[in-house]
């Protein structure tokens, strides 16, 4: 029963759905005929199952290609880096980078503003208003008991003359302030290069190191399958120095572990720098420069004063006293007055506003007569009729303009202390401002003497190292030689490898350590090549 369960199931199922179909198909026959005669069922079948194939392929290309997106996403950087695709990577993407790029825009847009305020400024107004009861005819200037509905109209501009210099001084603090803001971006560029350059060159260390570690493995591993072929021939003198290679060999393991969790360090803090999702596949170009000579070295004086003149950093600083030099010249100006040129253009309109138009005349018998022949005669006048008619609005708006042209002169008396507490703040800002350029020359020039002592320091590592490495090189060829023939122990023979190996290792280190110095050095002296 168990055997035929899967097929019964499938076959029940099979058949439950073909009495459905046959069911609403002769449903549909009985109710709209066919025009084609009988339905064939096997044949409808076969298209039913036929389009349940094609919406499933439909939803599997459909999340094949999401896949597929997601992938090229993913290896949009490519499965091998070089150094100088992860220095343009970091340009694009560091935020450090892209938060000094805002800050420089964002100067840029203060600069152009300052120099806009020499401009004149230029405005239109209006406004529409209704009043109820005793209200005053703005067109004839006499009250009036009804509702009024009014408004004016115009156009004003005004123009500084003179406001103490504030606003050239401004424009000149800005001007500061965007210089700086440039190098400021370009310092954080060179930041950026640097630690990404060294960040690069840590994971072709660690890589080298790494592949140190499995070649130590390596040579381990086939010491231990000539001890064993030798213990099963029984001609394995000291059973020891097969199990001391297996001790070493695991410490070899321990090694490689190690070594491979310092390369996976240095790749996720290279992708930080990057700001990009990390890989772990991926590779990295061995592009490792020539190790040439530094000697005879510069001395750390020559180099100081090289970065002093080259670091946009150092000049950046430099600037921004300028700019806050400008800064208490502008506070200054807030102490004298301001002159300002000001005209406008204005008009308005009233719907109380009104016009006699004249119509026909007539003869009146006025309070006048005269005496003719003893008869007293009325006095009759002409007399013009009026008709009164409200002025439209384009004819009051054409009508009633009139033109302002005033200069106006503001003197400052008393204003809460407020320019004087400008002044102040201003000279505090200049002065922490020259601090601050001052820290940033001792930061440098501590920066450099420490580089200068590190570089001396790689430098006697490298050839202390390089001189380790041949003479264990040679200790190590004797002692294997000995160890193969059977004439020392495996004491003697593991202290010799760990010695080379050590010394290999160290080698590689410091060859990596005399590259970081000599850029960070390249750094300083403004010659920072990838």
């Amino acid at each position: 029963m168990e055997k035929g369960s899967s097929t019964y199931w499938t076959e029940g199922s099979n058949r439950k759905r073909r009495t459905e179909l046959k069911m609403i198909m002769r449903n549909e026959q009985e109710a709209y005929g066919s025009p084609h005669g009988p339905i064939n069922i096997e044949h409808s079948l076969i298209i039913f199952y036929m389009q349940r194939v094609k919406f499933l392929g439909l939803i599997f290309a459909t999340f094949f290609s999401i896949d597929i997106s997601i992938a090229q996403d993913n290896n949009a950087i490519g499965s091998v880096l070089t150094m100088k695709q992860c220095v343009d990577i970091a340009l694009k993407n560091n935020l450090q980078v892209q938060q000094s790029d805002i800050n420089k825009q964002t100067n840029g847009v203060n600069f152009n503003q300052a120099k806009s305020f020499l401009l004149p400024y230029i405005g239109a107004s209006g406004s529409q208003g209704v009043s109820y009861g005793r209200s005053l005819n703005p067109y004839t200037y006499t009250y009036l008991n009804q509702q009024i509905s009014s408004g004016n109209y115009g156009i004003s501009a005004s123009l500084t003359l003179f406001s103490g210099l504030q606003l050239q001084n401004y424009i000149k603090q800005t001007a500061y302030a965007y210089e700086a803001s440039k190098l400021d971006l370009e310092q954080q560029k060179q930041n950026i290069t640097l630690s990404v350059i060294l960040g690069y060159l840590q994971v072709l260390n660690s890589q080298d190191v790494l592949d140190l570690s499995k070649k130590q493995a390596v040579v381990d591993s086939k010491q231990i399958e000539r001890l064993e072929i030798l213990n099963k021939e029984g001609a394995l003198a000291l059973l020891s120095n097969l199990s001391d290679m297996k001790g070493q060999y695991a410490n070899d393991l321990v090694n490689i572990a190690t070594a491979n969790n310092t390369l996976e360090t240095a790749k996720i803090n290279l992708f930080q720098l990057l700001n990009i999702p990390y890989k772990r596949d991926i590779q990295f170009e061995p592009s490792i420069p020539e190790i040439g000579s530094r000697e005879p070295l510069t001395d750390a004086d020559s180099i100081y004063a090289i970065a002093l003149s080259r670091l946009p950093g150092i000049q950046s600083s430099e600037i921004k006293i300028k700019s806050f030099e400008k800064g208490v010249q502008y506070a200054r100006g807030q102490y004298y007055p301001t002159l300002s040129l000001n005209g406008g253009i204005n008009t308005n309109y009233s719907n109380a506003a009104t016009v006699q138009i004249p119509g026909a005349s007539s003869f009146v018998q006025s309070s006048d007569y005269v005496t003719y022949n003893g008869s007293t005669l009325n006095v009759y006048k002409q007399q013009q009729d009026f008709t009164t008619k409200n002025l439209s609005f384009g004819d009051q708006f054409k009508n009633n303009q009139y033109t302002s042209i005033n200069l106006t002169l503001s003197v400052p008396i008393l204003n809460y202390f407020k320019a004087r507490n400008n002044v102040k703040q201003a000279k505090i800002n200049l002065q922490n401002a020259e601090y601050t350029a001052h820290s940033t020359k001792m930061f440098l020039q501590q920066k450099v003497e420490q580089a200068y002592q590190d570089m001396l320091l790689a430098i006697n590592q490298l050839k202390s190292y390089q001189d380790a490495v041949a003479a264990y090189a040679e200790s190590f060829r004797t002692t294997e030689i000995r160890f193969n023939e059977g004439v020392i122990a495996s004491d003697v023979y593991l202290l010799a490898k760990g010695k080379i190996d050590a010394a290999n290792i160290n080698l590689t280190i410091a060859k990596y350590n005399y590259i970081f110095r000599s850029k960070i050095l390249d750094y300083y002296e403004g010659k920072l090549a990838l």
